[in-house]
């Protein structure tokens, strides 16, 4: 499952500008527009990660950030005192940008975040579009006919079945195979996914995998 976000900002032109954001990036988001409703969210949400405002209605951001417990939480502000900051990040906060930011920044720290905190464990086997694929024994197959992946292209097939039928941005396929692989890059992605592609192409004589020209890649789906 797609890692989740929770955006914590009484403004509703900065929380639309990063829910489109994130979107492009395959991250789902959820969205509070108080420290009150945030609290409140938590109680029934467990988000992957926070990104918080601190001048909020109810609870202020700094009211907010001692009731997280075991999420990251990045905190955004216009505040640019470094006491501030560093009490803020001696107070619980995992980072600290300061409004206004460039969104290329905030998703980096983003990705730095999730390095730090290995996705849940998934199936062995994922099954999408008539293909099975076997991230232990690293093969993919249909029908009687198998082909054997490396372990990056293992990694890359696995996100993109998970996400069959909907794009992914090639930063959130990066950071999803950052812990299996280390030999990737968005230079050489392209190219292991070509690899791919004539894999899966042998098997079933059917193309699975579509480029997006600005965001990624695409999986799509036969019946």
């Amino acid at each position: 499952m797609n890692r989740q976000i929770m955006i914590v900002d009484d403004d509703i032109h900065i929380g639309n500008m990063l829910e489109e954001a994130l979107a492009k990036e395959n991250y789902r988001t959820l969205r509070a527009y108080s420290g009150t409703e945030a609290a409140m969210l938590l109680e029934k949400e467990s988000p992957d990660l926070i990104l918080l405002d601190l001048m909020l209605p109810g609870l202020s951001g700094e009211e907010l950030l001692p009731k997280i417990r075991s999420i990251p939480v990045i905190v955004m502000s216009a505040k640019t005192d470094i006491s501030h900051k560093v009490n803020l990040l001696l107070a619980g906060a995992a980072d600290y940008v300061t409004k206004p930011f460039e969104l290329k920044e905030l998703l980096a720290r983003i990705v730095v975040q999730f390095r730090k905190t290995p996705q849940p464990s998934r199936d062995k086997t994922i099954k999408a579009s008539g293909l099975l694929l076997d991230t232990e024994l690293m093969f993919v197959s249909m029908g009687d006919k198998q082909a054997t992946l490396t372990k990056t292209e293992c990694a890359i097939l696995e996100v993109l079945m998970l996400n069959a039928g909907r794009p992914i941005g090639k930063s959130s396929i990066l950071d999803q195979i950052a812990d299996a692989t280390l030999d990737c890059t968005e230079r050489s992605l392209k190219q292991h996914i070509s690899n791919i592609r004539k894999k899966l192409l042998a098997l079933s004589g059917m193309d699975y995998i579509e480029g997006i020209y600005g965001i990624g890649f695409h999986f799509m789906k036969h019946e």
